[in-house]
């Protein structure tokens, strides 16, 4: 039994240490958003060894994944996901847009800096959220032909183009 005990305070001490990196990070963005975040800064803020960050996240593009996760998961997400699940696609996409903003908007210079880095430095920070948002304007502009809810001439691939560019960062 004691043993069972251990691993679960283990488990807790992993997490509790995995919230203190991605704090730093969070702070780093918050207080120098056009500063390169330092794995070697972000240990020193946290309170752990470089190494440890590594341990967690096995690199600096895992850390920038780990945060990009956590951010959404924070502001929303959910309720994203929930609003595409709507059966009338004009409905997705009203409150699709709503749950876009709503996110933005509540770490909105947090999403600035991710974005920035994002293009600067891909390596670092790998754009898997424009891959994911790809996919699911695709899958809306379908939607949205499927029940003629297209302008006619406008193609479904036209639309998913203008729905990834109203549902990004920059736009909002």
């Amino acid at each position: 039994m004691a043993r069972n005990y251990r691993q679960v305070q283990r488990a807790e001490s992993a997490g509790e240490t995995r919230r203190k990196i991605l704090d730093a990070v969070y702070e780093r963005l918050r207080e120098a958003p056009a500063e390169r975040v330092s794995v070697d800064r972000v240990a020193r803020e946290a309170g752990v060894a470089r190494s440890t960050v590594y341990l967690d996240f096995g690199s600096r593009a895992g850390l920038s994944r780990a945060l990009r996760r956590d951010l959404v998961e924070r502001v929303g997400y959910d309720r994203l996901i929930e609003a595409t699940r709507h059966p009338d696609p004009r409905v997705t996409l009203r409150q699709g847009l709503r749950r876009t903003v709503e996110m933005y908007s509540a770490e909105r210079d947090v999403f600035r800096a991710l974005e920035s880095m994002a293009q600067l430095d891909p390596d670092a920070v790998p754009g898997s959220a424009a891959e994911e948002r790809t996919a699911g304007m695709a899958g809306l502009a379908m939607r949205l032909k499927k029940k003629g809810y297209l302008r006619e001439g406008l193609s479904a691939k036209n639309a998913a183009d203008l729905l990834f560019v109203l549902t990004s960062f920059d736009a909002f």
